[in-house]
């Protein structure tokens, strides 16, 4: 079976390292067609090379078949994000992840993704040769898939506390407020407490909360989204109320 020519973008913040990967897999004959240090512009670079121009222009850029990609990148998308964001243009575009991190974030951003197939997910630390890259590059080009035990370790672990830990799923201010809101706080008060001028931002934010906990599906009073949203937090547990008002905690694990 022939196999097919890498055509690589490398997506590194790290400008030494980037250099180091695109001279070490060119050397191995794989043809880095281009490299850079944020999710941003390797997005724009596919979007330009992938998909011609209308109406066309003189500038040319060779299209890539697999991205080599770092999770943590210069930008303001992680190497995830910006993978996600390129295959919804390209469906299953293939990609190779690589990280040292260890940032529960990042995993949960891989297992809330919905990336399945055509990918590669693995230690910085153990495959960073190229000898070992190239058949993650092979791989994902052919739709299989490899993600590191550790790593899927780790991802597991961090689905196992976000399906039982309610604060998990919010951002960092979201669960800010939710504490204070717990504490009984008012809107004004919470926005004060925050540095927040406009009291209004605070009911945006609870309207966030209650969406992500379910707390809009059972009720239209926001006084009673608000009581369960404090109980949540006192419990530390996913509940929901069915209809005649009864709490049910999700997830509860049965000795």
């Amino acid at each position: 079976m022939a196999c097919i020519m890498i055509r690589l973008i490398i997506v590194e913040d790290n400008d030494k390292l980037r250099l180091a990967l695109k001279s070490g897999l060119e050397e191995v004959g794989v043809q880095v067609v281009y490299d850079c240090a944020s999710g941003e512009v390797a997005i724009a670079y596919c979007q330009e090379s992938i998909t011609p121009p209308d109406p066309p222009t003189t500038i040319t850029h060779l299209a890539p078949n697999v991205v080599l990609m770092d999770v943590q990148l210069a930008g303001k998308l992680n190497g995830i994000q910006a993978a996600v964001t390129i295959r919804r243009e390209y469906p299953r575009f293939p990609v190779v992840f690589y990280s040292i991190q260890d940032d529960d974030q990042y995993y949960r951003d891989f297992r809330q993704s919905g990336i399945l197939s055509h990918y590669a997910y693995v230690r910085k630390s153990n495959y960073l040769l190229p000898h070992m890259i190239i058949p993650l590059l092979q791989d994902a080009l052919a739709g299989r898939s490899f993600i590191d035990p550790e790593i899927e370790s780790r991802v597991h672990e961090v689905r196992f506390k976000d399906e039982n830990d309610p604060m998990a799923i919010l951002e960092p201010h979201e669960q800010s407020v939710a504490r204070l809101l717990a504490q009984g706080l008012t809107n004004e008060q919470i926005a004060s407490r925050m540095g927040y001028r406009d009291k209004r931002t605070i009911s945006r934010i609870n309207g966030q909360i209650y969406l992500t906990w379910g707390l809009t599906n059972n009720t239209t009073d926001e006084k009673i989204a608000r009581t369960r949203a404090a109980l949540i937090v006192q419990a530390g547990r996913f509940i929901q109320w069915d209809e005649a008002g009864n709490p049910h905690v999700l997830n509860d694990i049965q000795e």
